[in-house]
């Protein structure tokens, strides 16, 4: 089987962000995304629509033109939003995102008139009732087929990074579970879905799709949803690891830190290295450290065990990166880790809240916030209101 590549003029960018429709009056998620996108044909029509259903109506996903800095991905995610809010707000919606909604329960979801979606969910049955998650992917073009697998290889060894910036997730359907993104165990139930497979090469990659193909695992590779995957259309590397992210601020450092990685070692391969190719069992087990643990976990850093925090790794890798962003002009969107190293990933934000006697409806409310104002809310939003749990 012959995978065409397409190959990207560099390290460009795309973005795609769900969002979440929720009832500004209960806090609870509206499954009205059918309505909201009729109400923006200019978004939601023509060959290369800006917002888009997913798998449930509670969501709208948003997705950027190719961009060729983080500011103008960013940019263009702002001017989506700024459209849609103009639509919500008079039907007593907001827009947030979160990995999962904090209070709304799975089983309450409709979803998308969509025939893929209507397939899988016949196909995965209870696995895919549950996918009321909510997540951003970041494409990062690659200008040569042969180095998209060595790349893929070696930011596998990243999804502890990525998720534990990104995590938020703590709550579902009501409780606290425990761990810093639920969404990472939701979603990554799919069959297809998880750490992606460290091939050889391009040709062993064509080779896997089409054994998988041929056994009636998938139809096509779209239906691989790895962590990071090859988009061989886009000629892009695609990042999936992210929880959903509350504010346009944090997709813009993980825009960075993603076109940061892929260029770093793009670079890298011209240079004659061979990129590192981590263990598997180190991928699954940084994974799940990530997913209990978010920004408290401890990684493994090497195949012998070794392990750091990783808000030291996370600062470490930081200031590695710091003069790749420069060259790529999104040093200060990479700079945005520090800030949530300092102030919480979104679920330490999300349980702080609580913490400050505040309820699950307040944690909703503050993603609401965080989302509009594109700031962090680390306290109760509605303590001094009088208003929490109303």
């Amino acid at each position: 089987m012959t995978i065409e590549f397409n190959p990207s003029r560099g390290a460009t960018l795309g973005v795609e962000w769900e969002l979440q429709l929720v009832d500004t009056h209960t806090r609870h998620l509206r499954q009205d995304a059918r309505d909201v996108l009729a109400a923006v044909p200019d978004l939601s029509e023509g060959q290369r629509p800006k917002a888009m259903h997913e798998l449930m109506q509670s969501q709208v996903e948003i997705i950027t033109d190719v961009c060729h800095t983080v500011a103008e991905a960013v940019q263009d995610l702002r001017k989506s939003i700024d459209r849609l809010a103009e639509v919500v707000e008079p039907r007593g919606m907001a827009l947030a995102c979160t990995g999962t909604h904090a209070i709304s329960d799975w089983r309450d979801a409709v979803y998308a008139p969509n025939q893929r979606y209507v397939e899988l969910v016949e196909e995965m049955q209870w696995l895919a009732w549950r996918i009321q998650t909510f997540g951003v992917h970041v494409h990062v073009g690659v200008r040569e087929r042969d180095k998209v697998i060595p790349i893929v290889n070696a930011l596998a060894a990243y999804l502890p990074h990525f998720l534990a910036l990104t995590s938020s997730s703590p709550y579902w359907g009501g409780q606290d579970t425990g761990l810093a993104s639920s969404r990472a165990i939701v979603f990554g139930s799919l069959p297809t879905a998880g750490p992606p497979h460290l091939l050889a090469d391009w040709a062993e990659f064509e080779e896997y799709m089409d054994t998988l193909i041929k056994a009636g695992t998938i139809r096509s590779i779209k239906e691989v949803w790895w962590d990071i995957r090859p988009h061989p259309d886009f000629g892009t590397i695609e990042i999936r690891m992210f929880d959903g992210i509350p504010t346009p601020r944090e997709v813009g450092m993980v825009a960075a830190l993603s076109q940061c990685l892929v260029q770093q070692f793009d670079q890298q391969i011209d240079r004659g290295y061979t990129l590192p190719h981590p263990a598997p069992w180190v991928v699954r087990d940084n994974k799940w450290r990530a997913t209990r643990y978010g920004l408290d976990a401890d990684v493994i850093t090497d195949d012998h065990g070794s392990t750091a925090p990783m808000r030291d790794v996370l600062y470490e890798l930081q200031r590695e990166l710091e003069p790749v962003a420069e060259r790529l002009g999104c040093a200060e969107e990479l700079a945005v880790v520090t800030d949530v190293l300092e102030q919480g990933s979104s679920s330490e934000r999300q349980r702080a809240i609580l913490a400050d006697g505040g309820s699950l409806q307040d944690v909703v409310d503050a993603t609401i916030i965080e989302l509009a104002e594109d700031r962090f809310v680390t306290s109760n939003p509605n303590r001094d209101a009088g208003q929490s749990g109303s």
